[in-house]
């Protein structure tokens, strides 16, 4: 608290009632510079390098193999229906002997359950093919309204 110290007249020479906020600043000030600096240090993560996220469009080579996935799991070479997982596995070894190897860029309808892209991805792994690509539709960032 602060008093007035000096002449004038009474009511003048009284204690100042107000609080002095400045020490309250400065501590405060004091430790938000604390918590910035030691809370980096706090955060334990593993040390990781992330990937970095790049929307390039798919250059398409006529040697890439398109496999599509329709929404009942129905498998397909290049626009050929592949009637079960073994002839489809028997396709992508013989792929994966080509010397470049091609690309493999796998199409799923969005209502295509996950075990069926699950089990093409699998297939593809087995084969040996060393590049795999999703296909996606691009992304216009504008919402659609449902009427």
């Amino acid at each position: 608290m602060a008093m007035n110290i000096g002449g004038g007249s009474e009511e003048e020479q009284g204690a100042i009632s107000t609080i002095n906020t400045t020490p309250l600043v400065d501590v405060m000030l004091v430790l938000l510079i604390i918590f910035l600096i030691t809370i980096p240090v706090i955060n334990k993560t593993v040390k990781v390098d992330l990937p970095k996220a790049v929307n390039i469009p798919t250059q398409t080579k006529p040697e890439n193999i398109t496999i599509a996935v329709d929404k009942d799991g129905n498998i397909y070479w290049n626009d050929a229906r592949v009637a079960t997982s073994e002839a489809l596995l028997a396709d992508v070894k013989q792929a994966a002997a080509l010397k470049p190897q091609p690309e493999i860029h796998i199409r799923g309808d969005k209502e295509t359950r996950y075990e069926a892209i699950g089990r093409v991805m699998y297939m593809v792994q087995r084969g040996g093919i060393q590049k795999v690509g999703f296909l996606t539709e691009p992304d216009h960032g504008m919402l659609r309204v449902r009427r």
